[in-house]
């Protein structure tokens, strides 16, 4: 263990000084230019051109800039933040958006999310998911977020199955500048986050950091989170080349509130929280302060681009994330045989133990891409290689028999590691001055294996499987005039399956055909987008509604399956003062004829809902504009019944919920010290509606309820 640190020591070092050694170096080495001469080029240009699309792209998108989310911007989570997208159902377990929070899109989860930081993969590379509580308050650190509906454009990491989430970090500054920002609220919830930036000194080089620590006790029971996060960049930009060099990270301690409630318990106390209970040994029922989720992990990214000339840009990229931490379970009433060297208590061969689950992880690699545009061409290369290596392993910290176990034993030890490469080219052509044509290929090789994917060491289960996947796209746009375009594409991926998915026995490779049309209008500041989809799945991994015992989601192959279905979305200024950004999604999700087996056998049962695919949902954002300055802005959202399981079980079901938020801004400005104060407000809820945005079937059903109505205020001093 000490020898593990050690390396990990070294590796920290030796990656920050490479950061930041390569950014000195261009700068000393660099001839001197005067600073008009500096290019003021988007980072988006730079380092997310690659994963991202335009206007004139044939793709189903929507951007975010960090304008429209820093008024709600007081604590609560990424996810969270984009709630008020097309087709986007988010939820959150401890119940008020902080802590460990979720995404949907088109009803597909977040292991089906691909996401991406600068281009970087972000997905767990062994269970696909995102877990947005290692970066608490990262949307203070983003300059904008594009969500890419359907299978999107080629980009790096896990398969997009549902959407893509590229997200772009701050731009460097031209001129210094600083922020103090806090937030208390409900629930002793409260946000401290401290910016800064040195602008552009000597014209060409910036530093720029933030440091954030959110707290809050949660709406559940215990769900207290305790989170703290940093991010620093360095930027570099002269004449044709940009260098940009981020280090960030965070470290979270969240109480356990993944079991969820059964439908007694939700209707008598629906704040109740069954993680960590036990009886002691005199028969009282108590809670185990520890029963909590640690972790922490650091991201290392350093890009490099060169303009060459008026037609080609080129970037390349290198990254290291190290992940470290464990999640600790009080077991009462465990079965000891499970555990060598544990002697049972009870005569039905049981006793009380705690253990720690432990996951130590490197992700590392390159990402690159060269751009040309030239004569209505705009053709982008690119590609990745990325390794990913996972160390597994459980220790009993405690037992109330432990015949001589030392803390440091293992009861389950395993590795993995997973090699993910990629190459690509896309392009977009003006055949004519309406028309264009786009066209995409990738080639995807994956190679994963483990050592074991039980816990078991009395049965392992080892893996060693290589995929590969061709991914090609195509489309046209067809601009009917400067404020109408129509566009079609078609798009094929691939998904290998997961960590979980082996250790269930679904290890067939998904694959989707994703077909789209849609119309987009532009006139000024308003805009309309209507878009239908069909997305055609063969073996898709549908949620079988039950959890693993870390809380993660269960899979099974499904056979064919399909989602269809029609989005609108749209940003109208009725007047001055008042604007309306209306969205709404219709759809039929469903198993084709869904094969069950249960306890009499195998039952066909037809065509099923697919399990969290919700048929509408709805929301919008009434913003009123009183004064130069003020914002006051109406969030409503409607998400429609669904079913937790594919079988369609009447117990199931989930029922539709509509919740509204009252979101306040009051920007003063100010002639001394500060540029400007900014006040926040938000009253989450504000209607007090009880509903469920989550559950899960294990036998019966067990659900995720929601807060009522809370608040959160804020104030930012910029200067």
């Amino acid at each position: 263990m000490k020898l593990l640190f050690n390396q990990i020591n070294r590796k920290n070092a030796f990656l920050c000084a490479f950061g930041f050694a390569a950014l000195g170096a261009t700068a000393q080495t660099a001839p001197e230019q005067d600073s008009t001469k500096v290019q003021e080029y988007k980072l988006e240009e730079v380092l997310v051109q690659a994963v991202r699309v335009k206007a004139q792209t044939p793709v189903t998108f929507t951007n975010v800039s960090k304008e429209e989310i820093a008024p709600r911007n007081l604590g609560q989570d990424i996810p969270i933040l984009l709630n008020y997208l097309p087709s986007v159902v988010t939820t959150t377990d401890a119940g008020n958006g902080i802590g460990y929070t979720g995404i949907r899109v088109r009803g597909a989860d977040a292991s089906r999310v691909n996401v991406t930081l600068n281009g970087i993969p972000y997905n767990d590379a062994e269970s696909h998911g995102t877990f947005w509580v290692n970066m608490p308050d990262f949307a203070s650190s983003v300059e904008n977020i594009q969500l890419q509906r359907g299978v999107g454009t080629s980009t790096n990491g896990a398969g997009a199955f549902g959407a893509s989430l590229n997200l772009l970090t701050d731009s460097y500054s031209p001129e210094a500048s600083g922020e103090i920002s806090n937030s208390f609220g409900s629930f002793n919830s409260r946000k401290h986050t401290v910016k800064f930036s040195t602008g552009l000194m000597n014209d060409r080089f910036e530093i720029a950091g933030r440091l954030s620590n959110i707290a809050s006790d949660g709406y559940i029971d215990r769900a207290e989170s305790d989170l703290k996060s940093y991010f620093l960049q360095g930027t570099y930009v002269y004449g044709s080349t940009l260098i940009k060099a981020l280090v960030f990270g965070g470290k979270e301690r969240t109480y356990q509130a993944w079991n969820g409630i059964d439908k007694a318990t939700l209707d008598s106390n629906r704040r109740f929280n069954t993680s960590g209970i036990y009886t002691d040994i005199d028969g009282n029922v108590r809670f185990y302060d520890d029963e909590v989720d640690n972790y922490q992990q650091d991201h290392y990214q350093l890009h490099w681009n060169e303009k060459l000339n008026n037609n080609w840009n080129t970037n390349i990229a290198v990254h290291y994330t190290i992940g470290k931490g464990y999640f600790e379970n009080y077991r009462d009433g465990t079965t000891a045989a499970n555990y060598p060297g544990i002697q049972a208590t009870n005569t039905d061969g049981t006793t009380d133990l705690v253990t720690r689950k432990w996951l130590e992880n490197d992700f590392y690699g390159t990402t690159f891409s060269a751009n040309y545009n030239n004569n209505g061409l705009d053709v982008v290369f690119g590609g990745a290689w990325n390794k990913y290596e996972g160390d597994h392993f459980g220790n009993i910290i405690w037992a109330r028999n432990s015949a001589g176990v030392q803390p440091d034993d293992r009861y389950y030890d395993n590795v993995a590691d997973k090699t993910d490469f990629n190459v690509f080219a896309k392009a977009n052509y003006q055949i004519t001055n309406n028309l264009s044509l786009f066209g995409d290929l990738q080639y995807r090789n994956v190679a994963y294996k483990a050592s074991n994917v039980l816990e078991s060491a009395a049965t392992p289960l080892p893996v060693d499987d290589t995929f590969d996947f061709f991914n090609p796209k195509a489309g046209l746009t067809y601009s009917v005039n400067n404020k109408n375009n129509i566009y079609f594409s078609y798009a094929r991926a691939n998904k290998e399956p997961r960590r979980a998915d082996y250790e269930n026995g679904s290890t067939k490779p998904e694959s989707l055909n994703d077909f789209e049309l849609g119309w987009r209008y532009k006139s000024g500041k308003n805009d309309v987008t209507i878009n239908g989809y069909y997305m055609r799945y063969k073996d898709q991994l549908v949620l079988t509604g039950a959890l693993n015992d870390v809380g993660a989601p269960l899979y099974t192959n499904s056979g064919d399956s399909y989602r269809l279905g029609v989005e609108a979305e749209a940003t109208l200024f009725i007047t001055n003062k008042w604007v309306i950004r209306p969205n709404i999604a219709l759809s039929d999700n469903k198993n084709v004829d869904f094969f069950n087996e249960g306890e009499t056998g195998v039952e066909d049962l037809g065509n099923t809902e697919i399990a969290f695919s919700p048929s509408v949902i709805a929301g919008n954002q009434l913003i009123y504009l009183p004064m130069k300055n003020v914002q006051i802005a109406l969030l409503s959202k409607f998400v429609g019944e669904q079913y937790m399981d594919n079988l369609e079980s009447d117990n199931a079901k989930l029922d539709s919920y509509f919740v509204n938020d009252l979101n306040v801004s009051y920007e003063i400005k100010t002639k001394s010290i500060f540029k400007s104060i900014v006040l926040n407000g938000l009253v989450n809820n504000v209607f007090d509606t009880e509903y469920v945005s989550n559950g899960y079937m294990f036998g019966d059903p067990y659900y995720y309820p929601q807060a009522g109505i809370n608040f959160l205020v804020g104030a930012t001093l910029k200067f």
